[in-house]
């Protein structure tokens, strides 16, 4: 019998240790309510962070769809587009530009969903902080064990995904 190792998934399945982890946070004086308000993030979140900008960052997703999910996040909590700063609009698409070029790069994929959910009825999973979501995918890469067994298989884990897209962002952040 073969298995399928993903420990990281069974937080997200159970939810547990959600309360233990928010009320840890709320006594060291951080907002728990946001996972992506990196001031109030413990260390081994921040280790998903592939690239910070001055007002944005692009990070791993910790559930990805595939290899390589990157999201790019404003850094200041907003919900909205229309929150946005000029400044902030450009950095955001700068680095979901950034973004799809290091995956083009670094994955190969022969395409790449680019999207943003806009409150809970657009299926918004966190829908208090933006986010842009650059999926890489492969033509089949939805197989059996996701259309029927409703798990994900991926081939690599989130330490050498970021350990991969780090020095292609730095080296395209660069000034030419």
């Amino acid at each position: 019998m073969d298995r399928l190792w993903s420990p990281w998934r069974l937080e997200y399945i159970t939810r547990t240790g959600r309360e233990e982890r928010r009320e840890k946070q709320r006594e060291e004086g951080r907002d728990a309510g946001c996972i992506f308000c990196l001031e109030s993030q413990p260390a081994e979140n921040r280790s998903l962070v592939v690239f910070e900008g001055r007002a944005c960052y692009v990070i791993l997703n910790l559930y990805p769809y595939n290899n390589g999910h990157l999201m790019v996040v404003p850094t200041r909590h907003l919900a909205a587009l229309e929150a946005l700063t000029p400044g902030e609009q450009i950095e955001l698409m700068h680095l979901t530009r950034l973004s799809e070029i290091a995956l083009n790069e670094a994955y190969r994929p022969q395409g790449i969903n680019v999207g943003i959910n806009l409150g809970k009825a657009a299926g918004a999973g966190i829908e208090t902080h933006l986010h842009i979501h650059l999926v890489p995918r492969w033509t089949g890469d939805t197989n059996f064990m996701t259309a029927v067994g409703q798990t994900r298989v991926l081939p690599e884990d989130l330490a050498a995904t970021g350990s991969r897209l780090r020095p292609i962002f730095e080296r395209l952040a660069r000034p030419a």
